[in-house]
């Protein structure tokens, strides 16, 4: 009889509200998970990567040397949409399939974006601090409405489009800056160059993978383009934003505002600098955090999982050059 394979589970979410899912994987493996309640450190995922042929992996970096020690690695699922915390390039050198989550929390992701643009816009939660507090400042609160004003969206994929969706429900004009995208493509969208659109827009939206060409794509220049008035929004990946020149811009007055979901190194800590400011909003990585949208990634991982160890192909793979290295 043969032995089940093993699968490491880093993911502290995987599973938790989708049981289903779990018991998927537990049906085709042997599981393990992650026992310590927390992100696990670089030398805990040395050590349990051992003897593994599968991962179920969260936001950890699983880099060059995780392909290394877990000789017998055959597939990394990532339990979420983007992969840019996997090196897809080792692992296909390796002949490691990479399984991902595309679009599964993509509502999810847009429903936060709009929410955090009515909380900068209205100032609510520092309302709703100091309301806590028992005092009552409504003259301090003075906010800005939505209704026609512009936004823009950088970065025109799954999420961009939802969140087109929703401001044109507001009534907002809506411009996107995506290089990848047609004229015309999506209804109801203007599409121009980035200096256009941040310096057009009262809300800056981003919504792009983080890659070499959009790390630190939102900068000093690009701050001295915005509206004083404007109000920028990231839930897509810290980097992508230079958050020293954002906390100058956000202290400086340059911007009115920002509303942040991630940051370049997550958690940030207490001391961070951008938490000192009153007019920035931010969450602890939570825009994707919704019933629907992780039993959703729960199940894509694990039927993908359950696939590729009956010797079937996965459906969502995000280095597919390397099914040619592998046997299904």
């Amino acid at each position: 009889m043969r032995l089940k394979p093993r699968v490491y589970i880093t993911s502290r979410s995987f599973g938790l509200y989708c049981k289903e899912a779990l018991e998927l994987v537990r049906s085709v493996a042997d599981v393990e998970q992650n026992p310590y309640g927390r992100a696990m450190t670089g030398e805990e995922l040395l050590r349990a990567v051992e003897g593994k042929e599968g991962l179920i992996v969260g936001n950890e970096r699983i880099g060059r040397e995780i392909f290394e020690r877990a000789e017998g690695l055959r597939i990394v699922a990532r339990h979420g949409i983007g992969t840019d915390n996997v090196d897809l390039g080792a692992a296909t050198e390796g002949g490691v399939v990479v399984t991902y989550t595309p679009h599964a929390n993509a509502d999810s992701v847009a429903d936060f974006t709009v929410g955090l643009m009515l909380s900068a816009a209205r100032r609510i939660p520092q309302a709703h601090n100091s309301t806590r507090q028992g005092l009552w400042e409504a003259t301090r609160f003075m906010g800005a409405e939505v209704h026609g004003k512009t936004l823009g969206i950088i970065g025109l994929g799954a999420v961009g489009r939802r969140v087109a969706e929703r401001a044109r429900g507001f009534g907002m004009r809506v411009l996107a800056f995506d290089p990848y995208v047609k004229p015309g493509k999506v209804e109801g969208v203007e599409l121009v160059d980035l200096e256009a659109l941040l310096g057009s827009s009262d809300v800056v939206t981003v919504h792009v993978p983080l890659t070499e060409e959009t790390r630190g794509m939102i900068g000093e220049e690009e701050f001295e383009v915005m509206k004083r008035s404007a109000y920028l929004i990231n839930t897509a990946r810290g980097e992508v934003v230079d958050e020293e020149a954002l906390y100058r811009a956000l202290k400086g007055g340059r911007i009115a505002g920002a509303a942040l979901d991630v940051y370049g190194r997550e958690p940030p800590g207490a001391g961070f600098p951008l938490f000192e400011l009153e007019n920035v909003i931010v969450s602890p990585h939570i825009a994707s955090y919704t019933w629907e949208a992780v039993g959703r990634m729960d199940m894509m991982n694990a039927e993908d999982l359950a696939r590729f160890f009956r010797g079937e192909k996965p459906l969502y793979v995000a280095n597919p050059e390397v099914l040619g290295k592998v046997n299904l």
